[in-house]
C-alpha cells in the first residue's frame, strides 16, 4: 500500500525541521517558534516541490527569513545515530497516530515538537526513537516512558 501524499509532505517537513535543528544545534521547539504556524503550513503544502530541491539550500534559506541563529544544543549521539530521514519518519508516524486527519497534521506537529518525548527521542543511546510507533504514541499519550 502507498503513503497518501499528504502523509509523504509531512515526512518531509518532519524531516526538514530535524535537518534545520541539526545544522543549527538548536531544539526543535526553538526551531519550529522561529520558522513559525504559517511558514510550517506553506513548506507542508509545498512539500512535493521542495522535496525535488536539494534540502541544503531549502534550509539555509528558511534558517535565513526565520532568523534561526546557532545553538549549543547538542543530541546525546551513538556512532549510528540515525538520519535526519530517520527521525523525520519518527515523527511522521507520531503525528499521524494522534490524528491521520491531513487537516490536523501541523497543529499535531507543533504540539509534538514541543512536548517531553522530543528530547526522549532526541537521547539517542536510549533507542526511543527505534521503538515501534504505537509505544511511542502510548508514551505519548500517558506522558511518560512506560
Amino acid at each position: 500500500m502507498s503513503e497518501k501524499q499528504s502523509e509523504n509532505d509531512l515526512f518531509y517537513v518532519c524531516s526538514l525541521l530535524e535537518y534545520i535543528a541539526r545544522k543549527t544545534n538548536n531544539k526543535k521547539k526553538y526551531i519550529v517558534e522561529h520558522i513559525g504556524k504559517e511558514r510550517i503550513n506553506k513548506l507542508f503544502n509545498l512539500a512535493e516541490i521542495y522535496h525535488s530541491e536539494n534540502i541544503d539550500k531549502v534550509s539555509d534559506e528558511i534558517i535565513k527569513v526565520s532568523n534561526i541563529e546557532k545553538g549549543n544544543y547538542k543530541l546525546n549521539l551513538i556512532e549510528d545515530k540515525p538520519t535526519f530521514w530517520d527521525i523525520g519518519r519518527v515523527y511522521q508516524r507520531l503525528i499521524i497516530m494522534i490524528d491521520d486527519n491531513k487537516e490536523t497534521f501541523i497543529n499535531n506537529l507543533l504540539k509534538v515538537m514541543n512536548s517531553w518525548i522530543i528530547e526522549k527521542i532526541d537521547d539517542y543511546k536510549s533507542n526511543l526513537y527505534y521503538e515501534n510507533p504505537g509505544y511511542i504514541y502510548e508514551c505519548y499519550k500517558e506522558g511518560k516512558i512506560l
